[in-house]
């Protein structure tokens, strides 16, 4: 049995994933603002430092995998606290954790994303740059600003959408590039993301105004399955990508949407390669 991470253990997607890796036997240091093994906020740099340091020292150095899950949603009053907590938290945390990984034999980690980031027209290049420069304050103030320019209409519903499509976008992103460097591939360390869609947690209701019992049909976006999805059912794929035997799948974005991004853009993937 392992020693595994996982962060936003306290509830939704997080909570589950902890619990599907208890379930199979693992230890589990769950990290969160309240009811944790670890209490911190990844959302400031002393925050994602003390959690690395107390993961470190429980886990004796050595981690099976970790999964980064932590995040706010686009009704969050602040942009730039959505940039700090759903970026630069889980990239300080993986980063800082990536050793600890390596000593395993088998290190597995899995960040979660969001179909927001491409599915939602919002995403500001500017930012994603920014943010995969490692510019955080830079970034932090993008997408203030950016917030400040969007319509009234628009941030009285959704006041950091923008700046939560494009910290997805760029965790996506920051993913790909990172689990081919040989930092991780060539020491055996595998890195993916999962993109999920409608699932019924805390941040998804908090953020879109979807009421208990209310159709997926009536949803702003397609859902062709017609349900929304639960935190299980994204925790099944935590499980899958933290798995040992998952040896030769790194770099993924996997949608776990019920096929809304498929129906969106049914043609973005694959693309071909051009000379």
């Amino acid at each position: 049995m392992g020693t595994y991470v996982v962060t936003g253990s306290a509830s939704g997607i997080g909570a589950a994933g902890a619990a599907v890796l208890t379930a199979a036997g693992h230890t589990v240091i769950g990290v969160d603002l309240r009811d944790a093994e670890v209490t911190a906020d990844l959302g400031t740099a002393e925050g994602r430092g003390r959690a690395i340091e107390e993961i470190l020292s429980i886990g004796g150095g050595v981690l099976d995998g970790v999964a980064a899950v932590a995040g706010v949603g686009p009704d969050t009053e602040d942009a730039a606290a959505v940039v700090s907590i759903d970026f630069f938290g889980p990239v300080a945390l993986l980063e800082g954790l990536r050793p600890a990984l390596e000593r395993s034999g088998a290190g597995r980690a899995v960040a979660i994303g969001s179909n927001s980031a491409t599915t939602v027209p919002l995403v500001d290049e500017v930012l994603v740059d920014l943010a995969l420069a490692g510019e955080e304050d830079r970034a932090r103030d993008q997408a203030r600003t950016a917030q400040r320019a969007a319509p009234p209409e628009l941030t009285a519903i959704a006041p950091s959408i923008s700046a939560y499509a494009s910290a997805k976008f760029a965790l996506a992103r920051w993913v790909r590039r990172t689990a081919v460097t040989p930092e991780w591939a060539r020491r055996g360390v595998l890195l993916n993301a999962i993109a999920p869609g409608a699932v019924l947690t805390p941040l998804m209701l908090g953020s879109t105004g979807v009421a208990p019992g209310q159709s997926a049909d009536d949803f702003p976006t397609p859902m062709p399955l017609g349900v929304f999805g639960r935190p299980e059912d994204i925790a099944f794929w935590v499980h899958q990508f933290l798995r040992p035997e998952a040896r030769f799948a790194t770099g993924a974005v996997l949608f776990v949407d019920g096929g809304t991004d498929a129906a969106m853009r049914p043609d973005a993937q694959p693309t071909a390669m051009t000379l």
